[in-house]
């Protein structure tokens, strides 16, 4: 958000021109782009309740403030090691507009970036790639690396075939 103290108007920079703020997280030593449009709250690590006959990356549900709320864990929705649960382990909750708010467990929450349309790669749709490929709307360059920017509904949505 910005705020011009000589003008006095306030602007939400998703919404500005070509630019659109993620916040990035760490999963191991990849950092991964969420928009933060679908960011409800970012809660520490809590008792997370598991459920029986889940898929393998969903690790259960935790009660915030009175609402159930299932938690996945992108690790292994990414087949990556398992989660290390340490002080910086965050769970960030996501409500996208036709389902109720979901979790995702990540390693740490780094920062909130803003990247406009000419900083961002759109992946190419190539069916050798890394099938994570799918889960992503593009990539981000900054100065200190790339971020992959996640397509969270169909990381939310995509549901794994047996």
């Amino acid at each position: 958000m910005v705020i011009d103290m000589d003008n006095n108007y306030v602007q939400n920079l998703d919404t500005v021109g070509d630019e659109k703020q993620y916040i990035v997280v760490c999963l191991g030593s990849e950092q991964y782009g969420i928009d933060i449009q679908y960011v409800d709250n970012i809660v520490r690590k809590q008792r997370i309740t598991r459920v029986p006959k889940a898929q393998h990356y969903f690790k259960g549900v935790i009660n915030l403030r009175g609402e159930v709320i299932p938690v996945m864990s992108l690790r292994l929705k990414f087949d990556l090691e398992p989660d290390e649960y340490t002080n910086n382990t965050r769970i960030i909750i996501i409500k996208l507009e036709q389902h109720s708010a979901i979790g995702i467990i990540v390693d740490k929450v780094k920062e909130v970036v803003t990247l406009s349309e000419d900083l961002i790669d759109r992946p190419t749709t190539d069916s050798t790639a890394d099938a994570r490929i799918q889960y992503l709307s593009g990539i981000g360059k900054q100065p200190d690396g790339l971020i992959s920017l996640l397509n969270i509904a169909t990381v939310v949505n995509e549901r794994e075939t047996a």
